[in-house]
Formats: C-alpha cells, sequence, structure tokens
C-alpha cells in the first residue's frame, strides 16, 4: 500500500517501455528489436557454458566480466581500446543509469535534446539530477551550438531517438572538446545500422563517455547486456557505482554469448546491412503513399503523413494486429516509430497503411 512508500516515490514518473503485446498474427514494429536471429556462435556458446547439465549455473558468474570485457576491447582494436577501458552492465539502460549517478550529478544542470530517449528525465528524477532540455531545430536536427552553455554534462543519443537522424563525429568531437570540464555521454544503441561512431575519440578525450548495447544490431535484446567505453578513469566511476549496487550484474549465459556475439564480426555486417536495405525499400514504399519520413541511421523510421492522424493511423494498424510506436508528446504527435522488420512484414504494414490511407 502507498503509505509505506518513501515520500519521493510518490513523485516519480517512470519510465514506460514498449508494449509487449500478445496477440494472435501479430506483426510487432514497435520495439525496435532485431528481425533476424543471433549470430549461431552465439547459441553455440551458450550451450557450452551450460554444458549437458547446467552445473556451471550453481556458481556465481565473474563479477567483472573480463572475457566479455576483452572480447569488447578486441572488436574495437584498431582504436586502441583497451579492457580497462569497457564497462559492462545488465543491458544499457543499466549503463546508462550508473552514467547519470557517477558522472552526471552536479550542480549544473545536464544538458539533453527536448526528444529524445524518454528514460534519460527519468534518471534525472530518480537520482535528484538537474536538466535542462534544448530544443531540436525546426527539422529535428540536434544542433552541437545550442549547447554552449553552462552543464554538469552532456547526454546524446547518436542516432537519436525517437527521430533516427545521425550527427557526424566531427560534430560530436566539436561538441566534446568545447566541454572538457564536463562529461559528454554518448548514446549510440542504434549507431550500427547507419550512424558513425565515436569510440575513435576515446582516447584523445578523457570526457568522452560511449555507451551501446547488443540489443539491436546483435539481436540479443532478451539476453539484457549493455556496455561503455571510454577513458579509464570514467570506467572506474562506473564500477564504483556498479559495486555498491550490483556486484553480479551479467550471468554466465548473458556472458558467454555476448563475448561469442562481439567476435562474430561477419554476421553482424550481414545482418546490419540487410536492415538498411529493408529500411531504404521502407522509406521509398512510404513515400509513395505520401507519409514524409525524417532521414534515419537507426533500424527505425520516423514518419507522418500530412492528412492522417498519428494516434489514428496507429490505433488502425493495431485494429490489424500491427503494433507499431506513438507517442503524445508535443511536436510528435502526429508521427510514427516504425522498426524495421524482415520485408515480409514491411510488407503488411505497408499494404495494411495503403488500405488505410487510400
Amino acid at each position: 500500500m502507498s503509505q509505506y512508500w518513501s515520500p519521493f516515490v510518490h513523485t516519480l514518473t517512470p519510465y514506460v517501455p514498449g508494449e509487449q503485446p500478445k496477440l494472435p498474427n501479430l506483426v510487432k514494429l514497435n520495439t525496435n528489436e532485431n528481425p533476424y536471429p543471433p549470430s549461431p556462435r552465439v547459441i553455440a556458446a551458450i550451450q557450452e557454458e551450460l554444458g549437458n547439465d547446467g552445473a556451471a549455473l550453481r556458481l556465481y558468474p565473474d563479477p567483472n566480466a573480463d572475457r566479455l570485457k576483452q572480447a569488447i576491447a578486441d572488436h574495437f582494436a584498431e582504436f586502441g581500446i583497451s579492457r580497462t577501458q569497457v564497462f559492462v552492465g545488465n543491458g544499457s539502460d543499466e549503463v546508462l543509469a550508473h552514467a547519470f549517478l557517477g558522472l552526471l550529478k552536479h550542480d549544473a544542470p545536464v544538458l539533453m535534446p527536448d526528444i529524445t530517449y524518454s528514460f534519460y528525465p527519468v534518471y534525472c528524477e530518480l537520482y535528484g539530477i538537474k536538466r535542462c532540455a534544448i530544443p531540436l531545430g525546426a527539422n529535428f536536427e540536434i544542433s552541437v551550438a545550442d549547447y554552449a552553455r553552462e552543464n554538469g554534462g552532456i547526454i546524446i543519443a547518436n542516432p537519436n531517438a525517437p527521430t533516427g537522424l545521425a550527427l557526424a563525429s566531427t560534430d560530436i568531437e566539436r561538441l566534446v572538446a568545447a566541454h572538457r570540464d564536463s562529461v559528454v555521454v554518448i548514446d549510440e544503441a542504434y549507431v550500427d545500422f547507419g550512424g558513425e561512431t565515436a569510440i575513435s575519440l576515446v582516447n584523445r578525450y578523457p570526457n568522452l563517455l560511449i555507451i551501446r548495447t547488443l540489443s539491436k544490431s546483435h539481436a540479443l535484446a532478451g539476453l539484457r547486456i549493455g556496455y561503455a567505453v571510454g577513458d579509464a578513469a570514467l570506467i572506474e566511476a562506473l564500477e564504483r557505482v556498479k559495486n555498491s549496487f550490483n556486484s553480479y550484474p551479467l550471468d554466465r549465459v548473458a556472458i558467454a554469448g555476448a563475448s561469442a556475439a562481439m567476435q562474430d564480426g561477419g554476421y553482424l555486417e550481414t545482418t546490419r546491412r540487410a536492415v538498411m536495405k529493408s529500411r531504404e525499400r521502407l522509406v521509398s514504399d512510404l513515400a509513395t503513399l505520401g507519409f514524409d519520413v525524417l532521414p534515419s541511421a537507426a533500424n527505425f523510421i520516423f514518419a507522418r503523413h500530412p492528412r492522417h492522424d498519428g494516434g489514428e493511423l496507429a490505433a488502425e494498424l493495431r485494429r490489424r494486429s500491427i503494433i507499431v510506436r506513438h507517442f503524445k508528446q508535443p511536436r510528435i504527435d502526429q508521427f510514427l516509430r516504425i522498426t524495421v522488420g524482415t520485408d515480409t512484414q514491411c510488407g503488411v504494414l505497408v499494404d495494411a497503411l495503403r488500405s488505410i490511407v487510400g
């Protein structure tokens, strides 16, 4: 009962995740899941970890997940990343939470776009962090110049969510170089689908932290693995928070599967290109139906129709067992965020929209 809550709980507005409905013959395009299965190496590694009897599960996992950290460092060897520059957590949301508490909680406000991943304001509220929302431009773009103000840190999703627009690494470098006394967090959850990673800048800028996930491009949303890459001093702050909260965030199965995923660069390249190709086809089909579609570097698109209400479109699609994401938020309440599914799923969506919009 609520009378037993701590007082601050009454003031929290929790993050609302994408719906996970259980509808028959569902075409699920609302949570940006990868339409392809993970690498076969992941399945083999998990089976090997479990063995014939699963006896390994009676033992605690490695609290440091050194095997996975090394696999991530090796994946980015071209940028000179070492294991001490890698932090891992139970999904990128947990990594983000530790970054907010360990690196962004200061007297000055955290700067973030006004339209962005809606978990960021939730973390600020949870941890009592001041924030300042910087408006996106007229075309929903992020302008680095708008962040030239006092701050206790900056966080930007790149590509941005839910718009899908991306900044070039040169823009990220200008931002990081202009704020050397603050931590700049770049959330690259979707970068593998057409964005440009800023990990190449990490060894030149000790105030830069990159956060990524294996949920999207590696098709491991069900395992919950996220990681951060940055200067060793930033990583130590995250480790301090993590070890004051949960010293065993990743289980044995997750460590084994994620390590294998990071080692199979060929499979990642094949599937990400397949998603990008399907995205191009979907954008073209929707444009033919009269939709305005923002340029996307993610595995989703952000689209609106000039003659049809976004909420009504989402409801009509749902009646046809097709789920997309609709945000009731100023400036974007006419848009639908549509995950790029298989070509078959996208075809079902386009046929339904053709019927709806005439």
